[in-house]
């Protein structure tokens, strides 16, 4: 089989991420760490200028709180509403993945897109607010989203090692992780939640019934289903079907992007003094939040 150029250069990425030192794989601007390798400086530039459409699916959230989830639930509920079977696209649908000359060509992709992006609010394209497109995002505890992100570092070639838990629990803590903080991410997106074009969704309320989000998520994108098709994604969509079909739809990379997806894996993971830690932080950052009571901290990180 030929490689296809997104193939290649996914190639080419791990063979210079391969040759690169832990310290040289990220770099900081305004603030946030991004990978020097998928989000290098003319990439994030580029972004500026991307336009966004109406009826565009703009899917959104912080590292490891269900994005690659979500995405094949998109494309199932894409595919089921318009009657099509598209095969995935080759690339992740993140945009500050995509160089300026593969951003440009999204100009010729046919109606409807899938895009996405870890970015928070304000560092993302302009147009994707200015254009008013549905945009969808996810949130999760973040205890659990500490762990999965610890474990994401130590297997993805293309970021630093995250060293030892103690060091990534404080870095993380701190805000000192690709895309930045995640109660910085949390609360710029607080200050957007009276946006008709925005819609909150947690992993655990998606765990917990995933028919009812994949129901309220359709008819948000108005991309209407049957009682049947809402059933039928839903059964194939649940974390260990997407798990078994990793291979298949990540290849080599599957067991990178899909680990456990439980909720609670925190306390495998956390000494009492880094749970009180946080529990202290989510107070002082979180607390009284319209997003602080949607995540449930006290029934899922207790």
């Amino acid at each position: 089989m030929s490689k296809t150029p997104a193939m290649s250069q996914m190639e080419d990425r791990m063979e210079k991420a391969a040759k690169m030192k832990d310290e040289d794989k990220l770099y900081k601007r305004e603030g946030i760490l991004y990978s020097t390798i998928l989000s290098p400086p003319e990439t994030l530039d580029k972004l500026k200028e991307l336009e966004a459409r109406e009826d565009d699916l703009i899917l959104v959230a912080y590292p490891k709180c269900g994005f690659n989830w979500m995405v094949a639930v998109l494309r199932k509920i894409l595919n089921a509403s318009t009657g099509k079977d598209e095969k995935p696209p080759e690339r992740p649908p993140l945009v500050e993945f995509l160089p300026p000359d593969v951003q440009e060509k999204l100009a010729e992709m046919p109606p409807r897109r899938l895009l996405g992006t870890h970015l928070p609010p304000d560092n993302m394209p302009p147009s994707f607010f200015t254009k008013k497109p549905k945009i969808l995002v996810v949130f999760r505890n973040p205890k659990d989203t500490l762990v999965s992100y610890y474990h994401f570092m130590n297997k993805n070639p293309l970021l630093p090692n995250a060293e030892s838990w103690d060091k990534f629990f404080s870095d993380f803590m701190a805000g000192e992780v690709p895309w930045g903080s995640f109660f910085d991410h949390t609360l710029a997106w607080e200050k957007r939640l009276d946006d008709p074009n925005v819609m909150i969704v947690t992993y655990e309320e998606l765990k917990q019934n995933l028919p009812e989000g994949v129901k309220k998520i359709s008819e948000f994108f108005n991309l209407p289903l049957t009682d049947e098709q809402v059933s039928s994604i839903a059964g194939e969509s649940t974390f260990n079907a997407m798990l078994e079909n990793s291979q298949k739809s990540h290849g080599n990379l599957g067991n990178i992007f899909f680990r456990k997806g439980e909720v609670g894996d925190w306390k495998n993971h956390f000494s009492d003094a880094q749970s009180k830690q946080m529990d202290e932080l989510f107070q002082a950052k979180l607390a009284g939040t319209n997003l602080g009571a949607r995540l449930k901290y006290d029934l899922y990180c207790q």
